[in-house]
């Protein structure tokens, strides 16, 4: 939502909500199949027969997980959207890249204060403080 979100206006409550339980369903199902095989549970301490579908997922680079989480999430978002009613135009007004009027084109400054820079600064020192704690 927050990736899709500037870019598309269509994208409604929800889409967004469809996403975020599509996507929590695909982690929990991928934390279903590896748990089995960390604990040795079920006679799996040597894994999925290799080759099979659960052995494909077990085996999966958690990136390559990640992103195909992503990617099925975003077009579930879409979909989702598109399928349901628009998003009343008076509040979107503004919010993405579609809305926005030519004064807010023209000076994209005006929208934010030094409220909205402290707290990107704030944000970016917290990255980097948990960062290099975590690095050792």
């Amino acid at each position: 939502m927050f990736f899709l979100g500037p870019f598309m206006e269509r994208l409604n409550a929800k889409g967004a909500l469809a996403a975020l339980l599509v996507g929590f369903m695909l982690g929990l199902f991928r934390l279903a199949v590896d748990t089995p095989v960390m604990l040795g549970i079920g006679g799996l301490a040597n894994g999925y027969e290799p080759g099979s579908f659960l052995w494909i997922v077990n085996n999966m680079y958690f990136q390559y997980d990640s992103l195909l989480i992503f990617l099925v999430s975003a077009a579930v978002m879409a979909a989702v959207s598109d399928a349901t009613e628009a998003p009343d135009p008076v509040k979107v007004a503004g919010l993405t890249s579609g809305t926005q009027t030519a004064a807010e084109r023209a000076d994209p400054r005006r929208s934010r204060d030094w409220r909205d820079v402290a707290g990107s600064a704030v944000v970016l020192v917290v990255i980097l403080a948990a960062y290099l704690y975590f690095c050792g």
